[in-house]
């Protein structure tokens, strides 16, 4: 599990500190600021990156503009990406709206509307790519991670990480060897989300990711998980066992 990684293009060091210190205080994860955009592009291609804030200009150049382009021409590197800029030429305005930027910020900024951008490009992106909102709006599922809404900032959950899924109600808690996650949508709907080869019913209100299978006790009706963590086995889903291979 981790936070989201922002990239900032931003040659103003004072306005890049103070990026930094807003997304940081909101437990976002910065993998690097640039200010130039050779600079960019490699600290783009060599860090997992989930969003990138961009000062449209860098050395009086609209250079932000050209790494926006870039790299949406580049297949597999698209990212969502946030503009800010203090100029105000319509001409700049048109071209950078060309590279379908998810927000487009006038400085000064402030830092509710940092947060609220970073917030709706993640879901605008992902809702392009035609991924699953849950009921609240809180949660995104994309192929292979959740961003969760938690307190001020978007958690990213890899499935992979994933332990167990519990129903409570209407909710379901996602459970990570570290933290807990509850979410508003049901346990039949998430099952349809997840791949029916790693996720597992082993009870009426239980999801197990069988990759974190540590032990399974008959006797006991229970499951054991990476870090200790134990989750039922009815009757009704025993047959689960049937897809692991067993030695006699």
């Amino acid at each position: 599990m981790n936070n989201i990684n922002v990239l900032i293009i931003e040659d103003t060091v004072s306005e890049s500190d103070t990026l930094v210190k807003v997304l940081k205080d909101s437990n976002y994860n910065i993998v690097g600021v640039a200010s130039t955009y050779n600079e960019a592009l490699t600290m783009f291609y060599s860090n997992v990156v989930d969003i990138v804030i961009i000062d449209v200009f860098l050395d009086g150049k609209p250079e932000g503009i050209t790494f926006a382009e870039t790299i949406n021409v580049v297949p597999n590197s698209v990212k969502p990406f946030v503009f800010l800029t203090n100029s105000k030429d319509r001409q700049i305005f048109e071209r950078a709206k060309l590279t379908k930027p998810f927000s487009f910020l006038m400085k000064p900024f402030n830092e509710l509307e940092i947060l609220y951008a970073i917030e709706m490009a993640l879901e605008k992106f992902y809702e392009q790519l035609n991924v699953f909102h849950s009921e609240d709006q809180n949660t995104v599922i994309s192929n292979d991670s959740l961003f969760i809404k938690k307190k001020k900032a978007l958690k990213k959950v890899y499935i992979e990480d994933i332990l167990y899924v519990e129903v409570e109600d209407r909710y379901c808690n996602i459970i990570t060897e570290t933290e807990k996650f509850v979410i508003l949508i049901s346990l039949t709907r998430i099952m349809e989300l997840l791949d029916p080869l790693q996720f597992v019913r082993t009870h009426r209100n239980f999801i197990v990711n069988s990759n974190k299978i540590i032990e399974i006790v008959l006797s006991d009706n229970l499951i054991v998980l990476k870090g200790n963590h134990h989750v039922t086995l009815s009757e009704k889903y025993r047959d689960v066992i049937a897809k692991f291979p067993v030695l006699k």
